[in-house]
């Protein structure tokens, strides 16, 4: 018989590479629901490792990362800049629904 495997523990493991981790971010910040998005944000967290190693190459503390990812917690948007790129990914702003002109 095939092991069973929780669904948090698949879907963690679908988002350890860069391009998930963004589709999966993106696909949160859509839907306009921050707590939607920090919950999304802690999966690709969790996907890339121990909190300790990610805190680590984020230049921040273990316990302002475990802050700012817990249910509570309000990633600054100082410490986004520093734990995305620790995560192989980078914040971008982009036009809602129309192209930009070109010039």
């Amino acid at each position: 018989m095939a092991e069973m495997t929780s669904y948090q523990s698949d879907l963690i493991d679908s988002l350890k590479g860069p391009c998930e981790g963004a589709a999966y971010l993106n696909a949160a910040i859509g839907e306009g629901d921050y707590s939607l998005f920090q919950l999304a944000l802690r999966h690709v967290a969790e996907a890339n490792g121990s909190i300790a190693a990610l805190a680590e190459k984020a230049n921040l503390s273990r316990e302002s990362l475990y802050r700012m990812l817990s249910k509570k917690g309000n990633p600054e948007i100082k410490k986004l800049f520093s734990l995305l790129p620790a995560m192989w990914l980078r914040l971008a702003v982009e036009p809602k629904e129309r192209e930009c002109p070109t010039a």
